[in-house]
């Protein structure tokens, strides 16, 4: 019979990782059971599954791995991967970023209901969740590779899109993708059919450490979000360009719409915002790849650009949000009419008797 809960000494600090371990519900079943003195979300749309679920947990949104090396005692990772082996892997990327510390690291995969105690973690604490859990015990030891160039994303599948921070470079052509980091930037070497917007837009941000870089595949979350009331009508208008995962950096009080540039960060920044209540104006000029359901908030418009790309039209707009204050209505209808027969609106969640659809 699995013990309904532990009590320790020293309570534990709980890292959850990704969106599907809260729509699932076994962020609140782990929290429930263990009882940590902490719990610290990492990720974008973790925080999205997580605002939703009304569980009492931190924010960061930093990698694991970075907020793991913050807390003073080695903590709990946990995690629901795509898949069993993606979720091993996921551990082992974890586990690997923390090898100079020496202490380990403890993970519970809910995808295969393991408890890896990976390198030298705490055998005694990961024998206690395994107990908490009913979950089985895995010792296992970490890459230990020589730092190159080179990076390598395991558990793709393939035809699923790859993201390095945040932009999507292309599609997994087998289940392991290889980059290679140059004076040009970023170059696929095996595994990836590369989009080659994706990769000019990750050249505009400069030289990139591929082993320290965001790097990921697949979808970025399966369920739709709990759409929120309407929130400001006025205030500043936030730009997020073909940088989605920027989004929770840059939205706050004042903020009453943000303009997201580019197909997949307006799908992005639609799924935040609809959680949030904030009316999004997308520009797009119609390749999104579906990494995540579309959904916007009530005030939201989508255009998309025939003729031109979203970048060059989204270079024209940008300046019109201005960072000062502006009623959304009235801002939106003025970008409409200044683009014209330009583009055509796709999405219109707009309640005005004069929107146009």
């Amino acid at each position: 019979m699995v013990e309904q809960h532990c009590i320790y000494p020293d309570p534990p600090i709980l890292v959850l990782h990704g969106p599907e371990i809260f729509d699932s519900g076994e962020a609140g079943w782990l929290i429930d059971r263990i009882r940590p003195s902490r719990s610290i979300v990492a990720g974008v749309m973790a925080r999205t599954a997580a605002e939703e679920s009304h569980l009492p947990v931190e924010f960061q949104s930093e990698p694991p791995s970075f907020v793991i090396r913050s807390l003073i005692r080695p903590p709990i990772l946990a995690n629901r991967g795509k898949n069993p082996e993606s979720g091993q892997i996921f551990g082992d990327i974890v586990a690997s970023r923390l090898q100079d510390t020496g202490q380990g690291l403890v993970q519970i995969e809910c995808s295969s209901r393991i408890v890896f105690v990976w390198d030298d973690g705490d055998r005694a604490l990961a024998s206690t969740l395994s107990r908490l859990t009913g979950f089985i015990l895995v010792k296992a030891a970490s890459t230990r590779g020589v730092q190159t160039d080179e990076r390598h994303i395991r558990g793709c599948i393939p035809g699923e899109a790859v993201y390095v921070n945040g932009i999507i470079i292309g599609r997994a052509m087998a289940d392991t993708v290889v980059l290679r980091s140059s004076e040009e930037g970023i170059q696929p070497v095996s595994g990836l059919a590369p989009k080659v917007h994706g990769i000019e837009k990750l050249k505009t941000q400069g030289s990139i450490d591929l082993s320290a870089a965001w790097c990921k595949s697949g979808s970025i979350r399966s369920a739709p979000p709990c759409r929120s009331t309407r929130t400001d009508h006025v205030g500043r208008v936030v730009v997020i360009d073909h940088c989605g995962h920027e989004i929770y950096q840059r939205i706050g009080h004042g903020c009453c719409g943000v303009l997201a540039i580019g197909d997949d960060t307006t799908a992005v920044c639609g799924h935040i915002c609809a959680h949030r209540g904030i009316p999004v104006l997308g520009i797009v000029d119609g390749d999104c790849d579906g990494i995540v359901l579309e959904t916007f908030a009530d005030g939201s418009v989508v255009v998309q650009a025939d003729m031109e790309r979203d970048d060059d039209i989204g270079t024209e707009v940008a300046p019109m949000a201005g960072g000062r204050p502006v009623v959304w209505d009235d801002w939106v209808s003025s970008v409409l009419q200044m683009l014209g027969d330009r583009v055509k609106v796709v999405v219109d969640t707009r309640e005005r008797p004069d929107a146009v659809r």
